[in-house]
C-alpha cells in the first residue's frame, strides 16, 4: 500500500483515478491545482505523484521544474495528458519524470505503471542509506576524501557504481542509462519488451536511449 498524489484540474479524472487506485488499497488524495498539489506534497509526503500537464493556474511541467530545482523531487512522478506532444514528454522526462501517460489512460496501462513507479521509488529509498553513509565525514575521513560512491544491482550478477558528488543531473542519467542498457540487454534488444517493462511509449523510450546516448545494438549483441 502506497500513499499516492493525483493532480488534475478535471473532476471525472480525479474520481476515476482515486477509486481504481484506492480499489487496489492505496492511500489517495488528490489535487485539482498546482498550489493544493504543493501543500499534499508538504503534507503527506507522496510515495507517488500522477500529474496532469495542462492545468490553469500552473502547469505540470512548471510544477515539476519548480520541485526539482528546490529538491523536492524525491518520489517518483508520472506525468498525464491528452494533448501533450513528444517533446513535452521528453521534456518532462529530462527534468525527472518517470513516465508519460497519454489519456484516455486504460486501467492496464495505469496500474503497470504505477506498479513500476513504486518499484523504482522502492529503490531509490534502499540507495539512499548507502548514499547518506558513504558521505559521510568519518568515511570520508578514513579513505583519504575519497568522491563518496554508491553501488546499485543493474542486473542478476552485475553491480554498477555512481559517483554521488557529481550534480544530481549526471549521476542520475548514469543510473537510467544502466538501468536501461539492463533491460535491453535482458530482453536481447527488443524495443517493444523493453517498452512493456519500463512502462514507456515505444517512440519516448527511443527518444530517450537516444538522449542518454545508449548503443541500441548492445542487447542484441549480448542476446547473439
Amino acid at each position: 500500500m502506497a500513499n499516492i498524489l493525483v493532480v488534475d484540474d478535471e473532476l471525472g479524472i480525479r474520481d476515476l483515478l482515486w477509486e481504481i487506485l484506492n480499489d487496489e488499497g492505496h492511500n489517495v488524495e488528490v489535487a485539482e491545482n498546482a498550489a493544493q498539489a504543493r501543500a499534499a506534497r508538504l503534507r503527506e509526503r507522496p510515495d507517488l505523484v500522477l500529474l496532469d500537464i495542462w492545468m490553469p493556474d500552473t502547469d505540470g511541467v512548471t510544477l515539476l521544474k519548480e520541485w526539482s530545482a528546490t529538491g523536492a523531487l524525491t518520489m517518483p512522478v508520472i506525468m498525464m495528458s491528452g494533448h501533450a506532444t513528444i517533446d513535452t514528454a521528453v521534456e518532462a522526462t529530462r527534468i525527472g519524470a518517470l513516465a508519460f501517460l497519454e489519456k484516455p489512460i486504460t486501467l492496464q496501462k495505469l496500474l503497470k505503471a504505477v506498479e513500476q513507479a513504486l518499484a523504482r521509488g522502492t529503490a531509490r529509498k534502499s540507495l539512499a542509506p548507502l548514499a547518506a553513509a558513504s558521505a559521510s565525514p568519518m568515511l570520508d575521513a578514513s579513505a583519504g576524501a575519497q568522491p563518496a560512491l554508491v553501488a546499485a544491482e543493474v542486473g542478476p550478477q552485475s553491480q554498477q557504481s555512481f559517483m554521488l558528488d557529481k550534480p544530481l543531473r549526471e549521476t542520475r542519467d548514469e543510473f537510467e542509462k544502466a538501468y536501461f542498457e539492463y533491460h535491453l540487454a535482458k530482453e536481447n534488444g527488443s524495443m517493444t519488451r523493453v517498452a512493456e517493462k519500463t512502462g514507456l511509449e515505444r517512440t519516448h523510450l527511443y527518444r530517450k536511449l537516444k538522449q542518454l546516448g545508449v548503443d541500441l545494438t548492445r542487447g542484441k549483441r549480448h542476446g547473439a
